[in-house]
């Protein structure tokens, strides 16, 4: 049995060499093939020459290799020549790739952490939105091995572009710096990964969140009480039976054609699947509270899954601190990897230096396989083991403000997605304030739209998104807080007046606790939140009118629709007994009635109703007084009809009160929505965009105001301040004269000090005098306190005690000063000394006394 094992074994080895040398050979042919026929490029990608960019003004640091760089290339030279003697069948590993200057470099130097000056890109969503957007795409000459040259992230901004490579560098630069644990992948990818091929995809902007299934529970029914016998009609199920059979051979036939619409859309076998060579970002858990590793797609910003299909398999990963080979098997894709990079035995790492364990990467038998190697070489083997890894070359990666708002390549960028387009342009650059638009298509060719929608940034009218549903001509606008009205939405078809309309408003900022507003040419309905009178919702009903409604913005009193009926809601209000608390109010204005319905009370089912029938005008010349008939009363719970008429005739009063202000407050209603459609008219006709006091570059006020401050300083220029003379009181004294002799001069110079020395005394006695008033004062109150201290209450007591410390503050600030003032007048009075020795009118005689 062991022998027939030996030979299966032998039959599969060979079986697995004859696919191999197949595969090679297929490869063979298709590397011809690639050699002879164009890569794929993206239709915005155009052609730019690498090799005419200017390298004159780069530092020494791209164009010159330092000793320990040198010694870190011999170093990775080793470790390639290990990692190809032990896997001669895996490609090369990508380690020194050549920069922009022609010098070769490590790639784990190449990534320059740094966290830029923005709050966007704090985040790797915010990052990795900045790159893709920022840079355009350039293919892989050849999309079986990785490239030969590896640019700094600074030239990769500069000229905006690069490929899956640079990309990478440049998101990994900034994702360590924001904090994260990041690593650029060498491995490889499905086609349209590699190629930026979004045609077959859905637009993140159009997925629906999934569904999270709730569990439902299961009770036990031990104790559960018998369900009631089924009294539905055999016959009414039979027919539903039917309806959900047709419905179900519907739903087949449509999903029948949507397989055939989906085997239409499968991309076409790809000869090179699981061989094109991808970089991408692996961000791994623990920093920045990532619960989970993940991949970061650099051309789409978009995350993935480890466990993702579309990636394929990894060679390599690397940092700004080391290097790591993937041992592991890849021919599931990504799926069975494990990325603890401290584990040996799956990731070989190259420089020891780390705060990853380190596995020895040969054992005793393959040290023998090499012993035609010198001993030279083992001893440097020895050394690069602690080896630690330089800092990068790249200079320090700056994005300017300009910069970061612009974003896109010349400020604009179009993504085709499967039945849609998603084109971006750069804050500003529109005078409407649009930055993104979604084009949403019926059809794969994209001939039939369906649906459009618009985002806006900066808009004076606050209006922050827009959808125009072309099939139902709907448009739906959102606005952020702070537009002039409190609108928050507005769904319309039309702007004329009196159309299918609903705003939604911002009910914080309106003082009737207005929510939403649905109208049409026939009624207005009316949700309101937190207001004090309860109620939650008005419904009005308007009649036909005998002429058109003339200019909107006029007054609606001419000619306004006619009320038919108001009806309002409202919430319980448990201070009021429920019998009481009206939950439904209708006035029927045609009818002349008005209909109350109360709140149930506990444990009824019917609720109370009183039916008011008001008088006609000929009854209300003749009396006022109120007749059983004018009131219909349900009591629930009760037989007994409300014997006291006065009361009810005060409500009815009360009610045709409200139905006066209610009628105002709908033609108020109608005002507000015919002003709003003017506003809104105004606003997209003479459209604005706000700009910040910070951004002096757009800001014309801040500019106005900036050269016309600078114009008045370079017309009326600030002198600096001259130092008082202190000797011109004295001088006046005396006349002023050209020359003095020597006895003016001393005696000028004593009255100068006498009368500085004087005023330093006279500063202190008040400062002194101030501090024995407090002390007094701090005396009476505290004997004061003390006499009077039983008869305090609390109040008064705390209140003396908050005085009391207010007075030792004063005269612990007072005792401060005065300590300050005894330090520093010695020192103020020698200063003076010197100043009168030094001036040039006394230093003459001065000198020789």
């Amino acid at each position: 049995m062991e022998v027939l094992e030996e030979n299966d074994e032998e039959e599969r080895r060979e079986e697995q060499l004859m696919k191999a040398l197949e595969i090679s050979d297929e490869l063979h042919n298709i590397e011809t093939k690639l050699s002879v026929d164009q890569v794929f490029v993206p239709s915005d990608v155009s052609d730019f020459d690498w090799s005419s960019i200017d390298i004159s003004q780069l530092p020494s640091l791209y164009k010159t290799n330092s000793p320990r760089e040198k010694k870190l290339l011999r170093i990775a030279d080793h470790y390639l020549q290990q990692y190809t003697h032990l896997c001669p069948d895996r490609k090369p590993l990508f380690l020194y790739p050549v920069n922009e200057c022609g010098i070769k470099k490590f790639v784990s130097t190449t990534v320059r952490p740094t966290l830029l000056p923005y709050t966007e890109l704090y985040h790797w969503d915010g990052c990795a939105s900045f790159v893709c957007d920022y840079l355009t795409m350039e293919p892989l000459k050849s999309p079986l091995i990785p490239p030969s040259l590896l640019y700094s992230p600074t030239t990769i901004l500069k000229y905006q572009r690069g490929n899956c490579f640079d990309f990478s560098v440049l998101l990994c630069s900034m994702l360590i710096g924001a904090g994260y644990d990041a690593y650029c992948v060498n491995g490889y990818a499905t086609h349209d990964i590699c190629s930026l091929d979004e045609t077959l995809k859905v637009c993140p902007l159009l997925r629906k969140p999934q569904e999270v299934p709730k569990e439902i529970m299961k009770k036990s029914n031990k104790y559960r009480v018998k369900s009631a016998p089924d009294m539905q009609s055999k016959f009414e199920l039979q027919q539903e039976a039917k309806k959900k059979a047709e419905t179900e051979a519907t739903h087949k036939n449509e999903e029948r054609g949507e397989e055939k619409v989906m085997e239409v859309e499968k991309p076409t076998h790809d000869p090179l699947y699981g061989l094109r060579v991808h970089a991408w970002v692996l961000v791994l858990s623990g920093k920045r509270e990532v619960p989970e590793p993940f991949f970061i797609n650099p051309f789409t910003g978009n995350s993935h899954s480890t466990m993702d299909e579309h990636f394929l398999g990894i060679e390599s990963v690397w940092n700004h601190k080391n290097y790591w080979v993937n041992m592991q098997d890849c021919r599931n894709g990504c799926k069975d990897l494990i990325f603890d990079l401290g584990d040996t035995v799956r990731w070989e790492i190259m420089l020891s230096e780390t705060d990853k364990p380190l596995q020895v990467l040969l054992d005793a038998e393959e040290e023998n396989e090499l012993f035609d190697r010198n001993m030279d070489d083992i001893e440097e083997e020895e050394e690069d083991t602690s080896f630690a890894m330089l800092p990068s070359w790249v200079a320090p990666i700056q994005i300017s403000p300009r910069e970061f708002e612009t974003r896109c390549s010349q400020g604009k960028k179009v993504i085709l997605y499967k039945k849609a387009k998603l084109d971006k342009w750069a804050p500003y650059l529109n005078r409407n304030g649009l930055v993104k638009r979604l084009t949403v298509y019926a059809d794969l060719r994209c001939t039939e739209v369906v649906e459009v929608r618009e985002w806006f940034k900066n808009r004076e009218d606050m209006l922050d998104m827009r959808e125009l549903n072309k099939q139902t001509q709907l448009t739906t606008e959102y606005f952020s807080p702070g537009h002039l009205l409190g609108l928050k939405v507005h769904i319309y078809k039309s702007m004329e007046p009196e159309t299918e309309r609903v705003m939604e408003f911002y009910n914080e900022a309106r003082v009737d606790g207005l929510q939403k507003r649905a109208e049409n040419a026939s009624e207005i309905k009316e949700y309101f939140v937190g207001r004090d009178d309860f109620k939650y919702f008005q419904h009005t009903q308007f009649g036909k009118r005998g002429k058109k409604i003339s200019v909107a913005g006029t007054r609606t009193d001419i000619n306004s629709r006619p009320i038919v009926q108001m009806k309002e809601c409202f919430h319980r209000n448990l201070e009021k007994p429920a019998d009481e608390d009206v939950a439904e109010r209708v006035f029927l204005i045609t009818e002349e009635m008005i209909h109350l319905t109360y709140h149930l009370k506990d444990k009824y089912i019917t609720a109370s109703k009183k039916d008011f029938f008001k008088p006609t005008e000929n009854y209300r010349k003749q009396s006022e007084i109120m007749t059983p008939e004018m009131c219909i009363t349900y009591q629930a719970g009760s037989s007994v009809k409300d014997k006291k008429l006065l009361h009810l005739y005060k409500l009815l009063q009360e009610l045709t009160e409200e139905e006066k202000q209610l009628k105002q407050q709908v033609r108020q209603s109608e005002a507000e929505v015919l002003n709003i459609l003017k506003i809104r008219e105004n606003e997209e006709a003479d459209i604005k965009l706000t700009v910040s006091i910070y951004n002096t570059e757009r800001n014309e006020k801040r500019k106005q105001q900036y050269e016309a401050t600078n114009a008045m300083e370079d017309e009326f220029p600030v002198h600096e301040e001259q130092d008082l003379d202190y000797l011109a009181p004295f001088l006046i004294q005396i006349g002023h004269p050209e020359k003095m002799t020597k006895g003016q001069v001393l005696r000028l110079r004593d009255d100068c000090l006498t009368d500085f020395k004087n005023r330093l005394i006279a500063k202190a006695n008040i400062i002194q005098a101030r501090f024995e008033k407090e002390v007094e004062e701090l005396k009476k109150k505290n004997q004061q306190f003390q006499e009077n201290q039983s008869q305090l209450s609390r109040e008064e007591e705390a209140a003396f005690l908050a005085d009391y410390s207010e007075t030792m503050f004063r005269i612990h600030i007072v005792a401060l000063r005065l300590n300050r003032e005894k330090q520093t007048a010695p020192q103020k009075y020698l200063a003076l000394e010197e100043k009168l020795r030094k001036d040039p009118r006394l230093a003459v005689h001065l000198s020789h006394a």
